[in-house]
């Protein structure tokens, strides 16, 4: 009896010990997955203009009907996000929360804008507390800047260049546009194929 009983207690320490061991590879393995695993970006499409290009001014209206401008040199506002969303997206819905953090944590103006019923348009922005952003409703800022998909943003400067731009879906996108910006690259997508090309 006594035998069976040590006999478990030491097969019992050998299974901590090998579940141990087995945590610690692991931990290791996914270290290095978390390493080789590239950052995300905002995925950058071809319509529009690109990256680099001076924006001009477009013309457009507020939610509530006002004469906006979007685009073009903005006195004092040393960088803007247009975040484009519908009330049809649930994904735009989604990084809406996201866009304000962003935006407030960034020091960045943040202008909605988006190309779709009014009343819809209205819900959402009680729904998502919007009433303090410009919000500019029509199609017009929109084919201007070539967007085709939502949720999309593009980053200004103060003199309306374009700083980066893309889709984004998630914080880390968002925090993309500013990062390709700081590093002086198109976008991150650029910058990881530019490490492939020099290891290769």
């Amino acid at each position: 009896m006594l035998t069976s009983l040590i006999i478990s207690q030491i097969l019992s320490w050998v299974v901590i010990l090998g579940l141990g061991v087995a945590l610690l590879a692991l931990a290791r393995q996914v270290g290095v997955l978390h390493i080789r695993v590239a950052p995300a970006g905002a995925l950058t499409t071809s319509g529009g203009p690109a990256v680099g290009d001076a924006t001009i001014k477009v013309d457009a209206r507020s939610i509530d009907g006002a004469p906006v401008t979007v685009g073009g040199h903005a006195h004092g506002v040393p960088l803007r996000l247009l975040m484009f969303v519908s009330a049809q997206c649930p994904l735009c819905k989604a990084i809406i929360p996201m866009a304000k953090s962003f935006a407030r944590d960034e020091r960045v103006a943040l202008t909605f804008v988006g190309d779709d019923d009014v009343a819809a348009q209205r819900a959402m922005i009680a729904q998502h507390g919007l009433e303090p952003y410009m919000f500019v409703n029509g199609p017009d800022v929109g084919q201007a800047f070539g967007v085709a998909k939502l949720p999309f943003a593009v980053l200004l400067d103060a003199e309306g260049m374009i700083l980066s731009k893309g889709l984004v879906n998630s914080r880390e996108h968002l925090e993309s546009l500013v990062v390709a910006h700081e590093m002086g690259i198109k976008t991150v997508q650029d910058y990881i194929g530019s490490l492939k090309a020099q290891a290769a």
